[in-house]
């Protein structure tokens, strides 16, 4: 299986570094040369990898970590997303509702991204406190996935426990989703809560 993060902002470091601390490689990409970032992504670990996003859309599971607005120019670097796992980090707070015909904004993102299997999730904490170890007081940090697939939840959320956390799952994209979403003005209201769950 392979990993790659599109965005490298302070959520792509986040996500890169939380690949980087189990020593799982992954490829981070943004629209500009790989040159330009590959000192930042070396600085984070080897095993972070700068590419052109035309070699990072190769991966099999995707998080796009960039600003809402700029998904669909990413969307269209593959013709068809078939066969591909996208996790939606994005937040679409301060883009009004009826731009996005009413519906959940990771459903306009299922949609610029024809074929991928799409899960919602990794977007309802702070950058800062998702690049941290996620190891917190003998617990796990809670990260909640959003998927109308049960399958595609599943698998996000066995990464998301090799990664370190404590995956909870919402249910479908119309539901669980809205609570981990921005749209407008307005937070889902799952957002910003920052929770450890404790096995036992």
């Amino acid at each position: 299986m392979s990993y790659s993060i599109i965005g490298f902002g302070n959520i792509g470091r986040a996500l890169a570094k939380a690949f980087s601390r189990k020593g799982i490689e992954v490829s981070v990409a943004t629209t500009r040369d790989p040159e330009s970032f590959a000192a930042d992504a070396a600085a984070i670990g080897p095993k972070v990898i700068a590419r052109t996003l035309a070699e990072a859309v190769k991966a099999d599971i995707i998080f796009l970590a960039v600003r809402f607005e700029s998904h669909p120019d990413v969307a269209k670097a593959l013709p068809t997303w078939q066969g591909k796992t996208v996790i939606d980090v994005t937040n679409a707070y301060g883009v009004p509702p009826e731009q996005l015909g009413g519906q959940p904004s990771s459903q306009a993102v299922a949609q610029a991204f024809s074929g991928a299997r799409l899960v919602k999730g990794f977007n309802h904490l702070l950058a800062a406190t998702l690049g941290q170890d996620p190891a917190v007081q003998g617990g796990r940090r809670v990260v909640f996935l959003a998927s109308d697939d049960e399958d595609d939840a599943a698998e996000i959320g066995a990464l998301a426990h090799n990664l370190g956390f404590a995956p909870i799952k919402l249910g479908g994209l119309s539901e669980g989703g809205l609570l981990i979403q921005a749209r407008g003005k307005s937070w889902g209201h799952l957002i910003f809560k920052d929770l450890v769950k404790f096995d036992g």
